[in-house]
């Protein structure tokens, strides 16, 4: 039997490099903040200590293991087995929960006594006032305004739960700004301050700490399939990227297994060549944003150019630079889901299987069209949110 695991592997290696991608380029000032964080997060997040508190939080706050449901009807529509990995069943609604717990548990037990974070969809927004307020800790919450204002639900929930919220009018008024943001704070608060990243982007270690945070999410599909299938890896993980970090849990454990397709469903919003878009994989070029090497969407003169997509979630010129090596290295193939095929495969999912999903995971859904499955492939889809953020929009749709 030929060996089938990647032996170059996929993950970062001690710098935090993807392939050509990753790193850490930062400002001076916190330069003391990320060495510490670099030096410390591996031997926290891999202590028996926290691990078993980690553990408890996501079974008994989370609702873990999250459902692994096989999709009849979508499966009989696309001709193929589908299973929808349920991350719309987690406590605050997605995968963003996963993560929180993780960095809140860190922060703690690096002596940090504020935390920051940004948010897009609202939904990492949403999952770190929890945490906050679960740990008793003062919570600022960076937002553009453009998703302040077509994400207030989430708003309300950030305030209920404690956090100020603090809406970002620079720029597209959107994820980047609320980003940019967010990373001025920290430099003016370096001492106190810990800084959860909501997604695999950042400066090292932020990318390979999310996706461990995050990986969770593979490591139950193995055990699940395994019992509903009799192996512990599908024909294909598909999952949608705006950072990356659903997808980077989905795919953890089995990036370097070569028998498993990757399929990751970007925001095409009215296309890729329609000059509103957020397709970053398809449309960036090598660059630097928010402190890590990726591919970017720019300008021929380098400057950040404003993406655009229906779903708040994922707006980011930018990309993770896990995937961005899966990309360059052809390990993943990448599909651009435009607004309306997103907006048409959230309504096919609410009526085949009475499932309402964010507009995040629809470009995942929207993806399943572009795919030529076989009778005999097992999918695994995370459906990374559920769809109350979104209502207003898919009101507005009807």
């Amino acid at each position: 039997m030929k060996n089938t695991i990647n032996m170059n592997t996929y993950q970062a290696d001690k710098n935090g490099y993807y392939g050509e991608f990753g790193g850490a380029y930062i400002p001076e000032i916190l330069h003391r903040c990320v060495t510490e964080l670099q030096n410390t997060y591996r031997s926290v997040i891999e202590s028996e200590e926290f691990k078993a508190e980690f553990d408890q939080l996501l079974q008994d706050y989370v609702g873990r293991p999250s459902p692994l449901y096989l999709a009849k009807r979508l499966s009989e529509k696309y001709g193929c087995r589908i299973y929808l990995k349920r991350e719309d069943l987690n406590h605050t609604g997605a995968h963003k929960i996963n993560n929180t717990i993780g960095q809140i548990l860190l922060a703690r037990k690096m002596g940090k006594t504020r935390i920051i974070a940004e948010t897009g969809a609202g939904q990492h927004g949403v999952a770190t006032a929890t945490v906050c307020a679960l740990m008793d800790m003062e919570c600022i919450v960076y937002m553009g305004k453009t998703d302040v204002e077509r994400q207030h639900i989430n708003v309300q929930k950030m305030k209920m739960l404690g956090a100020t919220v603090v809406p970002v009018t620079s720029g597209n008024m959107t994820l980047k700004d609320a980003t940019n943001e967010a990373i001025r704070d920290w430099c003016c608060n370096p001492a106190n301050t810990y800084y959860i990243i909501g997604s695999t982007v950042g400066p090292h270690p932020y990318p390979d700490m999310v996706a461990r945070l995050q990986s969770v999410i593979g490591a139950e599909i193995k055990k699940q399939l395994l019992v509903k299938e009799g192996r512990d890896y599908p024909d294909y993980l598909i999952a949608c990227v705006g950072g990356g970090s659903n997808a980077a849990g989905t795919i953890f454990h089995h990036l370097d297994d070569q028998r498993v397709k990757i399929v990751l469903a970007e925001a095409g919003g009215h296309g890729i060549n329609s000059g509103e878009s957020a397709a970053t994989i398809q449309l960036g070029k090598v660059g630097i944003l928010h402190g890590t090497k990726s591919l970017v969407m720019q300008s021929e003169d380098g400057q950040i150019e404003e993406p655009y997509s229906i779903s708040a979630g994922l707006d980011y010129p930018g990309i993770g630079p896990m995937h961005a090596n899966l990309a360059v290295t052809k390990r993943a193939t990448i599909l651009a889901v435009d607004d309306d095929e997103a907006l048409a495969a959230a309504f096919e999912l609410t009526r085949l299987e009475g499932i309402i999903p964010a507009l995040e995971s629809a470009h995942a859904i929207g993806a399943l069209a572009k795919v030529n499955f076989q009778p005999t492939d097992v999918v695994v889809l995370t459906l990374s949110g559920r769809g109350d953020k979104d209502m207003d929009t898919f009101i507005n749709a009807m």
